[in-house]
């Protein structure tokens, strides 16, 4: 029996809910979602369900929706398997294969006898798709934009120069539908160099980037380039008028 604190919650069916973590993971990985009571269930039953109506994984006396119990819902049919070397300790968690950004959703395990039910909430997203271009060029520099799409877990989006300093950009223009996005970033440049767009997912610890060399007409780099060619033709110029001069003496 389970004693009332505040970590746990009691319903007015006399339900212990204990509240559980939230989990991420990215599409086509598999996941374990945990749940557990200290005594042994191998002949008990536990019920997982998806946002309180999908029937998940049923596990009952040595059956299970694997290949025993009918009533799984479709989306989750050969995906889904419990821990069967776990049972005498009480684990009852779950591995869902190859996820899918559709598992998203509050899942809940519920034991029967004991009337006890905790609670993880999934998140299945994407990896960012970036793509980074050169729009054109204008009086005072180029223009560059950055757009990346995605599911689920949206990304910060920076642009940076060369050496990893993020360049001022315009408020980024984000449109949302369901679970997915866009993000597009636009900025100027007026030097010519490596530029490079980096879109971070922190909730997946997961970074990708593309990178350009932007050349820009009559920018700080090609006006040093020019003054360093001009600078050399003069010194050559002036090393060859040395010399004639050197040489008329001699003679």
């Amino acid at each position: 029996m389970f004693s009332q604190n505040k970590d746990v919650h009691v319903s007015k069916s006399n339900m212990f809910c204990l509240p559980g973590p939230e989990i991420t993971v990215i599409e086509g990985h598999d996941v374990t979602l945990p749940c557990s009571i200290s005594e042994d269930i191998t002949a008990e039953r536990f019920d997982w369900r998806a946002d309180g109506q999908k029937e998940v994984y049923v596990y009952e006396g040595g059956l299970s929706s694997s290949k025993d119990l009918s009533g799984q819902h479709e989306q989750f049919k050969g995906r889904v398997s419990h821990f069967p070397g776990g049972l005498k300790d009480g684990n009852a968690s779950i591995k869902i294969s190859n996820t899918k950004v559709s598992d998203s959703g509050k899942y809940s395990c519920e034991f029967r006898r004991t009337n006890q039910k905790q609670h993880v909430k999934l998140l299945v997203g994407t990896i960012s798709k970036l793509s980074f271009k050169i729009l054109g060029e204008t009086q005072d520099g180029v223009n560059l934009e950055c757009e990346v799409h995605g599911e689920t877990f949206r990304p910060e989006v920076q642009l940076m120069d060369g050496d990893g300093n993020i360049l001022p950009a315009e408020k980024p223009k984000i449109s949302e539908t369901g679970r997915s996005y866009t993000i597009i970033v636009h900025t100027k440049v007026t030097t010519s160099g490596n530029y490079r767009c980096v879109a971070t997912q922190e909730p997946i610890k997961h970074q990708i980037y593309d990178q350009n060399y932007v050349p820009v007409p009559g920018g700080t780099n090609t006006l040093v380039r020019l003054y360093v060619v001009i600078a050399g033709l003069c010194l050559a110029l002036l090393l060859g008028v040395v010399f004639c001069i050197c040489r008329t003496r001699r003679k």
